[in-house]
């Protein structure tokens, strides 16, 4: 079994020798424990010396919610479809190539439920990048590109039960009340969860959180 120092030592290795900025994907169902485990991963890596890990979530590509009411998606926010995947796409391509510069990533304000621009920084010393999402996998559409720009994709799993009570949780905490949570996890949330689940055979390592 896999322990916290396997993981760190294997993203250390992503790096190499420094001389070229590496990319590392956490993919996973949502509630799974993706963003504990990039963040746990970004602070160990980084140490108390000078940062060389960024993280980068995908959530800053959610289409914001005056478009997915024009689009008529937005019943069925966190969808593949309710991301500017080209985008995100298009971030990661800049982000191996464009080392000279600050890049600046979108991020997600949770309380607001929408993507703030330029909210991310990521530093020209910066020789790895931490990026998460839910998607990272699938092979349809713009989402294949995404893949194509990641060195490695790990999927983040964790006991089934726990997974949705922690996102039942996170619904409520950020403003609905318990029974519309619960509905718009068993309606939106539990329908992209299966699809993301069917992406888990397709990772370079499956991580296992424990409860």
């Amino acid at each position: 079994m896999l322990t916290f120092d396997d993981l760190l030592r294997r993203a250390r290795s992503l790096a190499g020798d420094g001389r070229r900025r590496a990319l590392l994907g956490i993919a996973g169902s949502p509630g799974a424990g993706k963003t504990t485990l990039a963040e746990r991963l970004v602070r160990e890596l980084n140490g108390t010396g000078e940062p060389w890990v960024a993280h980068v979530p995908m959530d800053g590509f959610h289409l914001a919610d005056v478009e997915l009411d024009r689009l008529g998606r937005r019943d069925r926010k966190g969808a593949p479809d309710t991301f500017d995947t080209p985008g995100y796409a298009a971030l990661l391509h800049r982000l191996r190539d464009d080392t000279d510069d600050v890049v600046y990533a979108p991020g997600f304000e949770r309380v607001l439920e929408q993507p703030i621009a330029g909210a991310v920084p990521v530093e020209p010393t910066a020789r790895l990048v931490v990026t998460e999402g839910n998607y990272l996998l699938l092979g349809t559409g713009a989402w294949t590109r995404v893949r194509a720009e990641l060195d490695e994709v790990w999927f983040c799993e964790t006991d089934e039960e726990e997974r949705v009570r922690r996102l039942v949780g996170r619904h409520v905490e950020f403003g609905k009340g318990h029974a519309e949570a619960v509905a718009w996890v068993e309606r939106s949330d539990q329908r992209n969860a299966e699809l993301v689940a069917a992406t888990r055979g397709r990772a370079d390592l499956v991580v296992r959180i424990p409860v």
